[in-house]
């Protein structure tokens, strides 16, 4: 569109700081439509109607922005490969602990690391929690109601200096394995939430390597609320609490459960299972992925430590019918089969390992300014007109 003569027009510069905003937002809005740019003759660069902008200025409040990119230094998604500030994550989960791997992505450090501690008196107090919770509670109940009594428990929460964070979040983890119903082990956090999760003989790296794979994946839903509540300065059981509240959503955390159930459908009969699947219209749960194109490395890992395990013989069947990759959420579903885990142990893995990936995400939150995620709300309700009463 080129300029029109009778019209006040202003830069891309004067625009930015008319909203308060980086040029870089300035472009988002036309690309949404809430400014339209034009061309001048002979002139570079774009142009915007100062009506328009006014316009668009009214709506705004304080802080009219909306933050388009988050600039973060922790998880790489690219290739079809996942990387932890650098180090290919396949490698990390068959290699190094869990405690080594969240002080990685915390402090952008890889030395081996001790196991989490887990005071007496914080876990009795969280499993004086948990026992309040009726028996139908599901484990990540379970998590969120005790990451809640903990924070109103730990009087120096509020502190946000990062070595304060990295050891509230280590402390934390280990409370709440140690918490949850089950026998109480020691060691790493794989042979600690072993006995929590099944009776069968323990196969802790396992868990381990769920727990790293799963321990952040770039800016999840979860991740997001996570990130924004860091940025009011949440503290980081409040952080925890909101990305457990996101997880809990039946898009993020629930899609373990569900590729559960079909997978116990399918070991039953594999071809009425996939039938009836494929009958109801909805995506075959635990296949496919909307980031990854051709494989979920997450989920090559596991199927490599299950190798020899008879379930595998139904994946690969389904995966023949199905004709596209099989994804982290049925590699999770087919080890909880192989080893008779509870249902609802693939969630409660989930948010554990996302704890991990929070914390980081909240340290770099809070190294940024505060305040500063507010979208661009457009008012869409009727026009407002005095009380002619």
């Amino acid at each position: 569109m080129t300029q029109s003569s009778d019209e006040n027009y202003l830069t891309t510069a004067e625009v930015a700081r008319r909203l308060q905003v980086k040029p870089e937002t300035i472009y988002a809005y036309v690309s949404r439509g809430h400014l339209t740019s034009v061309r001048a003759r002979g002139r570079r660069g774009s142009l915007f109607a100062a009506s328009e902008v006014e316009r668009l200025a009214s709506r705004s409040v304080e802080h009219p922005g909306a933050i388009e990119r988050i600039e973060s230094g922790l998880t790489l998604l690219k290739d079809d490969e996942l990387y932890y500030r650098g180090h290919l994550v396949r490698d990390l989960a068959t290699t190094r602990t869990v405690e080594s791997v969240a002080h990685l992505l915390w402090t952008g450090e890889l030395t081996d690391q001790g196991p989490f501690a887990a005071p007496p008196d914080s876990v009795q107090l969280a499993r004086a929690a948990i026992a309040v919770a009726p028996l139908t509670a599901r484990m990540t109940d379970q998590l969120r109601i005790a990451v809640a009594v903990l924070g109103a428990g730990d009087p120096l929460r509020f502190g946000l200096a990062p070595e304060s964070v990295v050891s509230a979040a280590a402390r934390l983890i280990g409370v709440l394995v140690d918490a949850l119903p089950g026998e109480t082990a020691e060691g790493t956090l794989g042979e600690r939430l072993w006995p929590k999760m099944s009776t069968r003989p323990a196969r802790p790296e396992l868990l381990d390597a769920v727990l790293i794979l799963l321990a952040d994946h770039g800016l999840a839903v979860s991740t997001i609320a996570a990130r924004v509540a860091a940025n009011a300065r949440a503290n980081l059981y409040s952080v925890v609490s909101a990305g457990l509240g996101a997880l809990d959503g039946q898009y993020h955390g629930a899609a373990t459960t569900i590729a559960y159930r079909f997978l116990e459908q399918t070991l039953r009969d594999p071809v009425e299972a996939l039938s009836d699947q494929l009958r109801s219209g909805e995506p075959v749960p635990g296949f496919g992925h909307k980031i990854y194109q051709h494989r979920d490395p997450r989920a090559e890992v596991l199927f490599e430590l299950l190798a020899d395990e008879p379930v595998l013989e139904t994946v690969q069947t389904i995966t023949t019918q199905v004709g596209t990759f099989p994804n982290s959420d049925l590699a999770v579903a087919a080890m909880m089969h192989a080893y008779d885990f509870r249902p609802d142990a693939g969630e409660a893995l989930f948010a554990i390992a996302r704890i991990i990936g929070w914390t980081a995400h909240a340290l770099e939150e809070y190294a940024q300014p505060g305040l500063r995620f507010r979208a661009l709300g457009n008012y869409t309700g009727p026009d407002s007109r005095p009380d002619r009463s």
